[in-house]
C-alpha cells in the first residue's frame, strides 16, 4: 500500500531543473529583461512569408558556402586535369576549375552541397525581388519604414551582386563569358572606366587576380556586409513593429496576430524545415551550372547559347536590344552607348527609382504621418500600374537575354526578336500600366456598387408586374468594415500663381507637386460616404414594395429582412 503525501498550499517546493537553468541564465546574461519580445505579436498574411523565404535561403547559403571553402581553390595557376572525369583529362585548366570539378566528382556529397548552395541562391534573390514587390505594392515603406526600405534595397543589390561574384569563381567558359562583358562594361565608364578595370582585374583581362579577389568579395566582404544588414533590418521590424491588412480591430496602434513564443516560432520552424526540403530536392533532382560541360575559361572562345542565371538575365538583354552606337567627342575620346546606356545609365535609372521612391511619394503628397496598415494594390492603382509597368520592362529585357534560344527553338529570326525586344521595351511597360490602373479603377468601382447595392446572390426574383430582377443581397458587416477601410486618397489643391497681388515665390515647385499628386491620386474613386450609405439602405428597403415599384432600382430590393428574402418566388 503507498502513500501520496500533498504539500500544504503555499508551501515552498523544489523548483524544476528548468527554473534552476532559467535563473541561471538570468543572473549572467539577463534574460528575463527581454520578456517582451516573447509576447512580440505578428500577423498572418501568407505574403509575410517572402521575407522568411530569403531569410532561409541565407541560412542555407551560409552552411553550404563554409562547406564548400574547405574543398576550393581560389588560384588562377595554371594545372593539368587528372581527376576522375575523363572528357577534361590531359586539359589544362585554372586550380580553381579543377577544384571545382573535382568537388562535383570526387567528394562525398560535393555536387549536391554545390547545387544546394546554387539553388539557394537563385531562390534567394527571388524571394527578395517578390519581398521587395509587395512591400512596394502595399504601401510599408512609408514613414517610419524608409530607412528600412533603403536596407532592403540594398540588400537586394547586395545579394545580386554576391551571386554574380560566386558564380564567376568556377573560372568555367560561361562564367569567364561573364567577366569578360563586365570588364568591357567596366571599360565603358566615361573617365574613369580604365582606371576600374584596371583596379578590378589586376591588369588587363583575364589577368591572374580576379578570381582571388572575387573569392575574398565573396566569402568576406559582402556575406559580412548582408549578415550585418539583415541583422539590422530585423532590428528595424522589431523596433517599428510589423505592418497588417487592413480588417476589424485592426488599427495604426495595433497589431493582430501570434505571439513570438510558441505559436509564431513554432511556425517560423516548421517553414524553415519546409524551406530547406524544397532545396535539397531542387539540387538532388534538377542539374543547375554543370561547369564540366563547359569547359575552362580561355579568352579566344566563347560558349553557344550562353545565359547568366536569372537575376542577371535583364542586362544581358538589355545589352543585347541595345544597337552598336557610339561617337567621338573632343580630344579622340569614344564613347560606346552600346554598353553605356543599357549597362550603367539603365540599371542605375531602375535602382534610383526604386530607392527613393518612398521619398519621392512623401514629398509629393506631404503626408507626415505613421503607417502601419497596409495598402491593397487596387488602393493605389498609379503605384501598382507603375510596378507592373517596371516587371513588364525587365521581362521584355529578360527575354531579350535568350533571343538566341528563343529563335533557335521557336525557328524565328534573331533580327525579327531583337527588333520586337527593342519595341517592346517601350511599348509593353506602357500598355502593361494602362492595362493595369485601369483594372484597379474597375475593381474600385465594383466595390463601390457592392457597398450601395449589395453583391449578386445568384437568386432571381419576378415582380408583379412581370419584370425579372437579380437578387442583391447587403455585405455582412465584417466585408462591409474592409472595403470602407481604405483610405480615401486626394490630390493636393492647386497652387495660386500670386496672393493679393504678391507673386508665390514657390509657385513652380508647388505646381509640380500638383501635377504629380494628380498623376498619383487624380483618378482614385471615392468611398461612400455615411449618408450615401445610409440612403442606400433606405433605398434597398424600400425599392420593392408590396406593388413592385419599377421606377427606383429594383435590383436594390434585396437589402430587406431575412423573412421578406425567404418569400421571394425563385424561377428559372
Amino acid at each position: 500500500m503507498s502513500t501520496t503525501e500533498t504539500a500544504p498550499p503555499g508551501a515552498r517546493t523544489e523548483e524544476s531543473r528548468g527554473v534552476r537553468i532559467a535563473d541561471w541564465a538570468d543572473g549572467r546574461l539577463g534574460i528575463y529583461n527581454f520578456r517582451f519580445l516573447i509576447r512580440k505579436v505578428f500577423p498572418d498574411h501568407w505574403s509575410f512569408m517572402f521575407g522568411e523565404i530569403a531569410l532561409y535561403s541565407f541560412i542555407m547559403l551560409l552552411l553550404t558556402g563554409i562547406w564548400l571553402t574547405m574543398f576550393f581553390d581560389p588560384s588562377m595557376a595554371e594545372t593539368v586535369y587528372d581527376g576522375s572525369y575523363a572528357p577534361l583529362q590531359g586539359i589544362p585548366m585554372s586550380r580553381a576549375y579543377e577544384s571545382t570539378v573535382n568537388v562535383s566528382f570526387d567528394v562525398r556529397g560535393g555536387l549536391l552541397i554545390r547545387q544546394l548552395h546554387h539553388w539557394s541562391a537563385l531562390v534567394m534573390v527571388a524571394a527578395l525581388c517578390v519581398h521587395t514587390l509587395r512591400h512596394f505594392l502595399t504601401g510599408s515603406f512609408r514613414k517610419p519604414r524608409e530607412a528600412n526600405w533603403l536596407i532592403g534595397f540594398s540588400l537586394l543589390v547586395l545579394v545580386t551582386l554576391e551571386g554574380f561574384v560566386g558564380y564567376s569563381l568556377p573560372d568555367d567558359l560561361l562564367s569567364g563569358t561573364g567577366l569578360r562583358i563586365t570588364q568591357g562594361i567596366t571599360l565603358a565608364i566615361p573617365v574613369v572606366g580604365t582606371y576600374l578595370a584596371m583596379f578590378l582585374f589586376g591588369g588587363e583581362f583575364p589577368g591572374q587576380d580576379i578570381i582571388p579577389r572575387f573569392y575574398s568579395f565573396h566569402i568576406l566582404l559582402l556575406p559580412g556586409t548582408i549578415l550585418a544588414l539583415v541583422t539590422v533590418h530585423l532590428i528595424l521590424v522589431f523596433y517599428h513593429k510589423h505592418t497588417q491588412f487592413r480588417g476589424p480591430g485592426r488599427t495604426e496602434n495595433n497589431v493582430v496576430g501570434q505571439p513570438l513564443m510558441p505559436h509564431y516560432t513554432a511556425k517560423a520552424g516548421g517553414f524553415f524545415f519546409l524551406v530547406t526540403g524544397v532545396l535539397a530536392l531542387l539540387a538532388g533532382v534538377a542539374q543547375i551550372n554543370a561547369v564540366w560541360t563547359y569547359g575552362p575559361y580561355r579568352a579566344d572562345q566563347i560558349s553557344q547559347g550562353s545565359q547568366p542565371d536569372w537575376y542577371m538575365g535583364f542586362l544581358e538583354g538589355a545589352l543585347r536590344a541595345m544597337p552598336a552606337w557610339e561617337f567621338t567627342i573632343w580630344g579622340g575620346y569614344t564613347i560606346n552607348m552600346g554598353l553605356l546606356v543599357p549597362a550603367v545609365i539603365l540599371p542605375t535609372l531602375m535602382m534610383a527609382v526604386i530607392a527613393l521612391w518612398p521619398f519621392l511619394e512623401a514629398w509629393v503628397t506631404g503626408d507626415k504621418r505613421e503607417h502601419h496598415l497596409l495598402d491593397r494594390p487596387r488602393d493605389h492603382p498609379t503605384r501598382t500600374a507603375f510596378a507592373c509597368a517596371f516587371v513588364a520592362l525587365y521581362l521584355v529585357l529578360f527575354f531579350g537575354g535568350a533571343n538566341d534560344i528563343l529563335a533557335e527553338r521557336f525557328h524565328l529570326s534573331l533580327n525579327a526578336i531583337t527588333w520586337s525586344i527593342r519595341i517592346g521595351v517601350f511599348l509593353v511597360p506602357a500598355l502593361t500600366y494602362v492595362v493595369t490602373k485601369r483594372l484597379c479603377l474597375g475593381l474600385q468601382r465594383r466595390e463601390l456598387d457592392k457597398l450601395l447595392h449589395g453583391r449578386e446572390s445568384g437568386r432571381i426574383r419576378r415582380l408583379p408586374h412581370g419584370e425579372f430582377v437579380e437578387v442583391h443581397e447587403p455585405l455582412d458587416a465584417w466585408h462591409e468594415y474592409k472595403l470602407l477601410a481604405r483610405e480615401d486618397y486626394k490630390p493636393l489643391p492647386a497652387p495660386q500663381r500670386e496672393q493679393d497681388g504678391v507673386p508665390n515665390p514657390r509657385f513652380r515647385k508647388e505646381m509640380l507637386r500638383y501635377k504629380l499628386s494628380r498623376w498619383l491620386y487624380g483618378e482614385q474613386i471615392a468611398k461612400p460616404t455615411p449618408a450615401e450609405l445610409e440612403q442606400a439602405r433606405e433605398h434597398g428597403a424600400h425599392a420593392l414594395d408590396g406593388h413592385g415599384s419599377a421606377g427606383g432600382h429594383p435590383e436594390i430590393g434585396a437589402q430587406r429582412t431575412a423573412g421578406e428574402r425567404e418569400s421571394d418566388q425563385k424561377v428559372l
